[in-house]
């Protein structure tokens, strides 16, 4: 069976299904495959966007038209 006919059943059993269990139970399957994405980048990237989240709470950025106009010669 290929990946879209196994999603096709897997969504049909779902619609029928009526049991709360079942459905917390798979849920909690799908929180636990997607993971937190933040702990999968290095910690040099972690540093990198923390560092511009601290600038941005302090005033220190450059606003987007600004920076879209640097780049649209590039367009």
């Amino acid at each position: 069976m290929n990946i879209e006919a196994t999603k096709l059943e897997l969504m049909h059993l779902l619609l029928q299904t009526q049991k709360e269990s079942l459905l917390a139970k798979l849920k909690k399957v799908f929180d636990e495959e997607q993971g937190d994405w933040w702990n999968e980048m290095s910690k040099e990237e972690q540093e990198e966007i923390n560092t511009g989240l601290n600038q941005a709470d302090e005033g220190i950025y450059i606003a987007n038209e600004t920076v879209m106009k640097r780049f649209d010669k590039w367009h």
